[in-house]
């Protein structure tokens, strides 16, 4: 088995520089730094996690937890946010607290219990992952940044802009000529959903366009709710009955998709869609859908470096909020 001293040996230099190469390089010489690595390399030498942790007082362990891993945004958040943290010699933890399958609670509490036993240097949460569970991050001492609209402030967080995405799409449907729209939303207990359709709501009436609670559809953010959206737009009749649709996110969108396509429906020549929210997938998607957003690789990589900020102590300031602007996207379907 391979060791420090014999690496040190390997490459004709002491313990001490062995171990300022892996823990300071900054600390070594390039021609030093390389001599070293190419040891490192030749033996397989791999240094003691275990041992390192208790000498630095880390574990090199960052947790990311997210409400839902089928969902396609927390996959690409969690991508981006593992690549990042590779980068910085960091490991991710993912840890899935399963929303929509009501498991949150339990899932939430559980995962926070096991995180202070495994001592990890910090914590990304994405957005709803801990829902109504939020406080715990109060009484947590671990760096944190939170992904989404935290109305504590109490730790780091950056947010898309939902309420000026919900106004782009709804300043481009008013522009179109559209006069009797309908919207698909969230949850009313999520504060990003109410965001967007109020943004939505403001835009159509900042542009004349008349809109009221019985123009507007709840859903749950998940395909499902998308299909029965549309079977209810069906039942409208005369001066109720839609030109366009916003859905709150893309994966209602989807749902609406088929179901606008199993009832024989055009996009945009029977009803116009736009949705907010932006993901690399829905390239492939056609008709291609109007949309406003970010993709979440940017919120996850910016995250992140929040996070090292705090962990490498080039910021030790009060909580911060970032918002990040959506671009509005026009294509096929509005």
């Amino acid at each position: 088995m391979s060791t420090i001293s014999k690496v040190a040996e390997r490459a004709g230099v002491s313990r001490t520089t062995v171990s300022h190469v892996i823990n300071h390089a900054d600390r070594v010489s390039k021609s030093l730094r390389d001599r070293v690595n190419a040891a490192i390399d030749e033996l397989g030498y791999a240094p003691n996690p275990q041992a390192k942790s208790l000498r630095t007082g880390r574990t090199n362990m960052i947790a990311v937890l997210i409400p839902d891993i089928g969902n396609p945004f927390y996959t690409e958040m969690v991508k981006a946010a593992q690549s990042s943290l590779e980068q910085a010699g960091l490991e991710a933890l993912i840890y899935n607290t399963d929303v929509p399958g009501g498991n949150w609670k339990t899932h939430g509490r559980d995962y926070l219990r096991q995180l202070n036993r495994k001592r990890v240097d910090g914590l990304i949460v994405g957005d709803f992952a801990l829902h109504g569970m939020n406080e715990e991050l109060t009484r947590r001492d671990t760096p944190t940044v939170f992904i989404g609209q935290l109305a504590s402030q109490a730790v780091d967080s950056v947010c898309i802009d939902d309420f000026g995405g919900g106004y782009l799409l709804g300043e481009h449907l008013a522009k179109q000529g559209h006069k009797q729209v309908v919207e698909v939303t969230g949850p009313p207990t999520f504060g990003s959903a109410m965001a967007r359709a109020a943004g939505f709501e403001k835009a159509l009436r900042d542009n004349g366009v008349k809109f009221g609670t019985k123009q507007r559809y709840e859903g749950s953010y998940l395909p499902p709710s998308g299909r029965d959206a549309v079977r209810w737009i069906s039942t409208l009749t005369g001066k109720e009955r839609p030109t366009a649709v916003f859905f709150g996110n893309y994966l209602m969108a989807m749902g609406a998709l088929a179901e606008i396509h199993d009832q024989g429906m055009r996009i945009p020549d029977d009803i116009s869609v736009v949705v907010f929210g932006d993901l690399p997938q829905l390239e492939y998607v056609r008709p291609r859908l109007t949309r406003a957003g970010e993709d979440p690789g940017a919120l996850a990589r910016r995250a992140t470096a929040m996070l090292l900020e705090r962990l490498n102590g080039s910021y030790d300031g009060p909580p911060r909020t970032e918002i990040v602007p959506c671009t509005l996207k026009v294509f096929d379907s509005a």
